[in-house]
């Protein structure tokens, strides 16, 4: 689990293939540190394992899962990344409860600068609309961000300048995919809200057309 509050941006230093997989091997200064094997990261918004570790670097493995769900495959030698390690259970959660299980991959339609503030919009296909509300919660890119407005495809959030500083919102450009997670408790009301309303649908006329 993590906060979405992200530690340091790392660098792509080796992508490679196996067997399928991707190998990743990231620059990283700080999360390095304390790392072991078998330890999970948050990259670009999703959960990885560790399965190597270095002085400054460590690897992970990406199934093809993930690489259907993520950005990750589309990542190249220098390419930066938003890095979070796991939470601790006494951490504060200074920004919201993130899997790193990436629902989709959005598209940035636009970055406007309003003030020292930006605000950008990104795409979502539309079985994903009812995830979000304005003030709600999202993981963009493994970042902890608030909704703002939501239109039938898109959201927009709104971006103070030490976050556009400090993670790869400050070099994303209209064009851009973005790993996207829907918040958690969002998810779990829209599965009770759709039930209900399946439940609702049995009247006695159903029955009847049914056959009962």
């Amino acid at each position: 689990m993590f906060t979405g509050i992200i530690e340091e941006i790392g660098k792509v230093k080796q992508p490679s293939v196996s067997g399928g997989n991707l190998l990743l091997t990231v620059e990283a200064i700080r999360v390095s540190e304390g790392l072991k094997v078998g330890d999970s990261v948050n990259i670009n918004g999703a959960c990885q394992t560790v399965i190597r570790v270095k002085p400054g670097h460590f690897m992970v493995e990406a199934v093809q899962e993930t690489q259907k769900r993520t950005n990750l495959g589309q990542l190249g030698i220098g390419d930066w990344v938003n890095l979070e390690r796991a939470m601790q259970p006494t951490d504060r959660l200074g920004g919201h409860l993130v899997t790193g299980h990436v629902d989709f991959v959005g598209g940035t339609r636009s970055i406007i600068r309003k003030g020292d503030s930006h605000v950008f919009q990104f795409t979502f296909p539309e079985e994903y609309g009812t995830h979000f509300v304005e003030k709600g919660s999202v993981a963009v890119d493994g970042i902890s961000l608030t909704v703002v407005d939501v239109t039938t495809d898109s959201f927009t959030v709104s971006v103070i300048p030490f976050t556009v500083k400090n993670t790869t919102l400050g070099i994303k450009r209209v064009g851009d995919s973005v790993n996207v997670e829907t918040d958690l408790i969002g998810k779990y009301v829209g599965r009770i809200l759709s039930r209900k309303e399946q439940q609702s649908k049995i009247s006695e006329e159903w029955l009847r057309e049914k056959g009962w």
